[in-house]
């Protein structure tokens, strides 16, 4: 019979061993955790639909700051006068191919959750091309300056800057949320179950996207 020494000197890695195997619930290997198993996947549908909500929530503000400016640009370019309509750098077109672009990117990574390499490749396509509208708008930006388009040269040219540098900054939120989803896809943490930050950002960008258009079209067409 072991005495009181030998017993209190006894390994405690089996006690250690049975209460990993005991939180995994008798799931086997990769049991319990965070997410497995049908609780777990309730748990995940839950939190994609209160954050799929959260989104559009968020995005009805938006959509009504905009829509106010659109109204706004219609209403004073009918009062002519000092109007002078603003013919827009051809370089905005090529920045409009580029958002679109973005955004067919996104979706092919959206189709690619099951397949590690073609996700992160389509992801990071995506932000590239959202960085790259942004640099083409800045490059526009500068080049109407260069012209003497200035803030305060025209109304126009005042809501010409508002609409389209507003547009600039929420988008930009759009290319850290998809840096954010590609840095995730890099480290393996994004699969078909755990898809919420994906198609949180999808939903997010492409309306930024189709945003764009409504406004390209606005200060192309409506001037």
């Amino acid at each position: 019979m072991p005495d009181a020494a030998q017993t209190l000197d006894a390994p405690a890695i089996p006690l250690t061993y049975a209460r990993k195997g005991g939180e995994g619930g008798g799931r086997g290997f990769g049991g319990g955790g965070d997410g497995d198993g049908d609780a777990g996947d309730e748990r995940r549908r839950r939190n994609h639909r209160a954050a799929m909500t959260a989104i559009w929530f968020t995005l009805a503000p938006v959509s009504m700051f905009f829509m106010a400016f659109a109204s706004a640009y219609v209403v004073r370019e009918s009062l002519g006068g000092d109007w002078q309509p603003l013919v827009l750098p051809p370089l905005m077109w090529v920045n409009t191919a580029i958002l679109l672009g973005s955004s067919a990117a996104l979706e092919l990574a959206r189709r690619r959750l099951d397949d590690a390499q073609g996700l992160q490749r389509w992801l990071f396509a995506a932000t590239l091309l959202g960085v790259g509208f942004l640099a083409g708008q800045t490059v526009a930006w500068m080049g109407l300056a260069a012209r003497g388009v200035y803030l305060a040269s025209n109304p126009s040219h005042s809501f010409f800057y508002v609409i389209t540098v507003a547009h600039a900054l929420h988008l930009l939120i759009g290319v850290v949320a998809l840096g954010y989803v590609t840095w995730l896809g890099a480290r393996g943490r994004v699969s078909p179950a755990r898809r919420t930050a994906v198609d949180v950002t999808a939903v997010y960008w492409h309306f930024m996207d189709g945003l764009w258009i409504f406004l390209f079209l606005l200060l192309s067409v409506w001037r």
